[in-house]
């Protein structure tokens, strides 16, 4: 915290149960001469438990105390860089290949005085003014700046995706005879990521610990903007000045290209699908048919969404199967389809103004909707060789499925993902040929994610009440026999000799 007072000081910092009845943790300090603003570090060492604690700061003086950046963080993080461990390791179980960041609407802002600026969030944090998230009305300081979400990008062995705000909100812009400082701005921000320690900008992020350059390849240049007439004419401004400075970044449109070619350069464009569960199932095939040749594809947001009661809620089981049946699609495609990512990804349960999201979270727990723990069965994939199959079943309609061929250290699997978005069980029958190797099925395993009811989901008191379930899988070969369960999204996982 920052403390500035003409007084002494005889101050106490304490976590206190909401009821006042256990101290948790306290630490004093008496300070004297503090005229000018003087950071204060205290370190709390807790002697007990106590979910509802609340920080409190006493003093047994009267008279005039200014307090600033008061911030309770906790001393174990991950990789020391603020995260919070367990919240890490459930985004590291996913396996991120990219991290893109900030965000979507959050970048463009409701108007352009509240958009992301990156110049005013990186340095030190009591120096950074914060700003209003108007698309989502939360005040946020900024400690999470981009200098941190490079970093995050790091620590996961993910690729960084800097989406960037050029000249436009969702009510207002910036003339095109305005728009070069914009330009500079933006090019100034990759200098930071991507510059040597000796330059300007490169030289500032080497002062905040990094002199290694950051290894951003993908810029996104805008966010849902295709939608206004001069997006195009903004978008031609920025990719023109990156591709000059930076040619080996790849530049990601906001228009679709799947059904009209685009009208302007771009190595990937960004495609966003927020749709009822049925709607997101019966698309599963949507990519199967666009031009081969042009920008690639990058799913930078997908979800089931609540369009009628009960179809998506907090997230649940139905909404977890039509998405997984919308990425089998995308597996099959990603000839073309270069990347995916669910969004939101994590929501503070004490001010939800999303849902659903995958990772759920307060002050000391978190859990995994359904929707997270879809997502384990592709992790895998990133890498992967799609392998044909064919099944065999007179439900065949409401059914998706992909095969892929993977490694693990030691091991080779053939991995058969199948959904079954029905409420009647499904036998069916597996073929998989021109495999490299004997099926072994005493290391083989099948695991499914189901439930009881498709509307169930999870929460703090059952965070594993929809969860995925392993088990040996005896009769595995290349041509086996199954059962799927109502609702239900298995994986088939062939352990491979060699």
């Amino acid at each position: 915290m920052y403390l500035r007072s003409p007084e002494h000081l005889n101050f106490t910092a304490s976590l206190t149960c909401s009821n006042g009845s256990q101290i948790v943790a306290s630490a004093s300090i008496q300070l004297t001469g503090l005229s000018n603003w003087t950071k204060i570090e205290l370190q709390l060492l807790a002697q007990g438990t106590c979910r509802s604690s609340r920080l409190e700061l006493t003093t047994l003086n009267r008279g005039i105390i200014w307090l600033d950046q008061v911030s309770l963080m906790p001393s174990d993080t991950h990789k020391g860089h603020g995260f919070r461990k367990e919240l890490i390791s459930m985004l590291l179980d996913l396996r991120p290949r990219f991290l893109r960041f900030p965000g979507g609407c959050f970048v463009e802002g409701e108007w352009l005085i509240n958009a992301f600026r990156w110049k005013e969030i990186i340095g030190p944090w009591e120096q950074r003014p914060g700003h209003f998230g108007d698309v989502w009305h939360y005040w946020t300081d900024d400690g999470l700046g981009y200098y941190e979400f490079l970093q995050l990008a790091e620590d996961l062995d993910a690729t960084p995706i800097w989406v960037v705000n050029i000249g436009i909100s969702h009510h207002d812009k910036i003339n095109i005879s305005d728009i070069a400082p914009l330009v500079e701005d933006i090019l100034d921000s990759l200098e930071f990521a991507k510059g040597s320690a000796e330059s300007k900008w490169g030289s500032v992020r080497a002062s905040m610990g990094h002199p290694e350059p950051f290894l951003v390849k993908y810029v996104a240049l805008g966010n849902e903007d295709c939608v206004f007439s001069f997006y195009r004419e903004h978008y031609l401004e920025f990719y023109t000045a990156i591709k000059e400075a930076y040619p080996d970044i790849q530049i990601i449109s906001n228009c679709v290209g799947s059904r009209v070619r685009l009208d302007h350069p771009a190595d990937l464009y960004d495609f966003h699908i927020y749709k009822n569960s049925t709607w997101v199932f019966l698309n599963k095939t949507m990519f199967d048919n666009v031009p081969r040749t042009g920008p690639k594809v990058f799913v930078s947001e997908y979800a089931v969404v609540e369009e009628k009661p009960g179809d998506g809620g907090n997230g649940n089981l139905v909404a977890s199967l039509a998405e997984a049946a919308f990425l089998t699609g995308l597996e099959k495609n990603s000839d073309i389809v270069q990347m995916a990512s669910y969004a939101p990804l994590f929501v503070n349960d004490n001010d939800r103004t999303w849902m659903p999201d995958a990772i759920v979270f307060n002050s000391w727990q978190q859990y995994g909707t359904p929707s997270y723990w879809m997502q384990t069965f592709f992790r895998e994939s990133s890498g992967a060789l799609i392998h044909p199959i064919t099944i065999n079943s007179s439900y065949s309609q409401q059914l998706a499925a992909s095969a892929v061929t993977w490694q693990d250290s030691k091991i080779s699997f053939l991995r058969v993902k199948i959904v079954n978005f029905g409420p009647v069980a499904v036998n069916l029958t597996i073929s998989a040929s021109g495999l490299e190797a004997s099926v072994n099925s005493a290391r083989s395993t099948v695991t499914v994610l189901t439930s009881s009811n498709p509307l169930d989901g999870n929460s703090f008191s059952r965070p594993k009440k929809v969860a995925p379930v392993m088990s040996e899988l005896p009769n595995a070969a290349e041509e086996m026999q199954a059962l799927l369960v109502p609702y239900s999204l298995t994986s088939f996982d062939l352990a491979l000799d060699v």
